[in-house]
């Protein structure tokens, strides 16, 4: 029988998304760190660089001023060295601005950084100046009542920011690209043997016993590969073991069923004949034949019911569907059993398609462990509601311990620990398989002290409410609870 390897699952995908996102976050993190540190370190150096030169600007205004300078000094002796190094300058003298360049006619140095500067310090800022980002350095010329406010023009600096921000945002997409290869490629090598082993597991579940996994590599995922098999190899023995055990139980049953056939038929017809002459024997031996014969009488039982059994296990059942009556199929089985001045039975017109013969097996078997356990105020009820139709057989008897409800419809179950009771285990257990057969089900609800309720509960598609000849009706298929159309005669 050729292995089936578990394919593996996509259970990877959460761990590769969360593998992602945190790398993506990492880069992003550390993109936007480096970009601010970069940022702030290359603005603080132009500050620096900025205020160094300003002091060397003012230090040489000081010794080429003469004191008490005008504007036109202020132009021709500062404006022209200051502008070979590409700065611009604006000059108060006296009150009043003067520039170095055109654009700066119309500028003013902003309040406060003028406030500073009077007050004798070095003081910057930074501000647009002829549509430029500037950094604006103003101080006094020692010993003149001369205040110079240099512009230092910093677009270069913000296009290297701005080329600097372009290319750390383009790092962090590769990032996260390659932290997706990286996480995909390490999720499904991480992840794939636990996805295989879900699939595995769940595989064998679903009875898949040969279900196995494929032992890829000598790491730890490789040994528990290897143990999985080895646990799946042990399951698959043991159940071919109980199938196995199963089967020779089950031929054992049917050949004891079928051995005993033929005595049984012998023990049957001269139990018979003992019972016909009870009568004419002598009063010590009249007690002995009459256990002879109930004894013969529940042999013939248990062999009927392990035939039976015999037969459901071989799945050699048939349904032989047909429309029918089922209040009053329920009271001719009461009748034809002797049990009706003991059983109280109420039923309704209900017409279901199925076997007739297994549904006499069925309430029989029900109503026959009602009397039997039972004993007072058993009742039946036949109808149908919103499930389907029902025939619920109830007593008023000493009930069911809790402990023995689930174990109600195994085989040779008792509930009496004795085994004492004149029963084979098997009557419940039969009307269950029957049950099923026919694609109904049998429930029960007991409670110690009140009493009990056995609820045969057929499926509403083969109940009808009791039409005249010639509807249609829904019968169950012979085997698999399968649905087929028949017509009903009257």
């Amino acid at each position: 029988m050729p292995r089936r390897i578990a394919a593996p699952a996509r259970l990877r995908r959460r761990i590769f998304v969360s593998f992602v996102l945190v790398a993506g976050v990492s880069a992003a993190a550390l993109a936007v760190g480096s970009f601010l540190l970069v940022r702030q370190s290359r603005l603080d150096d132009s500050v620096e660089r900025s205020v160094r030169q300003t002091k060397q600007n003012l230090q040489f205004a000081g010794q080429n001023l003469p004191a008490g300078p005008t504007t036109e000094e202020v132009k021709s002796r500062l404006f022209g060295f200051f502008g070979t190094g590409g700065i611009q300058t604006l000059a108060i003298v006296g009150g009043e601005a003067v520039s170095s360049t055109a654009p700066l006619r119309s500028f003013e140095p902003p309040a406060d950084l003028r406030a500073l500067v009077e007050d004798g310090q070095i003081a910057y800022e930074r501000a647009t100046v002829d549509d430029r980002p500037s950094l604006v350095v103003g101080g006094e010329v020692p010993n003149r009542d001369v205040q110079l406010y240099f512009v230092f023009d910093e677009s270069s600096l913000r296009d290297d920011l701005r080329e600097l921000g372009v290319v750390l945002g383009a790092g962090w997409i590769l990032a996260v690209l390659l932290a997706a290869l990286a996480g995909l490629l390490l999720a499904r090598r991480t992840l794939g043997p636990v996805a295989r082993a879900s699939q595995a597991a769940r595989s064998m579940a679903e009875g898949l016993l040969d279900t196995r996994l494929p032992v890829e590599t000598d790491d730890e995922f490789g040994a528990w590969a290897g143990s999985f098999n080895e646990m799946a190899a042990a399951l698959e023995a043991q159940i071919a073991q109980l199938s196995e055990a199963r089967e020779r139980e089950r031929r054992f049953t049917s050949d004891v069923a079928h051995e005993l056939r033929t005595p049984l038929s012998a023990l049957v017809g001269e139990a018979s004949l003992l019972r016909e002459h009870l009568d004419d024997m002598p009063e010590g031996a009249r007690r002995p034949a009459e256990l002879v014969v109930a004894d013969v009488a529940r042999l013939r039982r248990l062999v009927e019911d392990l035939m039976e059994i015999s037969r459901f296990d071989a799945g050699r059942q048939t349904v032989r569907a047909e429309p029918l009556d089922l209040g009053s199929l329920v009271e001719a089985t009461v009748r034809s059993r002797g049990w009706k001045d003991r059983v109280a039975v109420d039923a309704t017109g209900v017409v279901v398609v199925s076997d007739r013969r297994r549904l006499e097996r069925i309430v029989a078997n029900l109503v026959g462990n009602a009397v039997e356990h039972g004993g007072r105020g058993i009742a039946i009820r036949v109808g149908r509601d919103g499930v389907g139709a029902f025939v619920e057989v109830s007593d008023r008897g000493s009930g069911i311990r809790p402990e023995d409800l689930p174990h109600l419809f195994e085989r040779f179950y008792k509930a009496d620990r004795s085994r004492s009771g004149p029963g084979s285990g098997l009557g419940l257990a039969i009307a269950m398989e029957n049950a099923r057969l026919l694609g109904g089900d049998i429930e029960v609800a007991s409670e110690q002290g009140v009493g009990s309720r056995f609820t045969l509960r057929l499926p509403a598609v083969v109940v009808a409410d009791l039409l005249p000849g010639g509807e249609d009706h829904v019968a169950p298929g012979p085997e698999d609870g399968s649905r087929r159309r028949e017509r009903s005669e009257p």
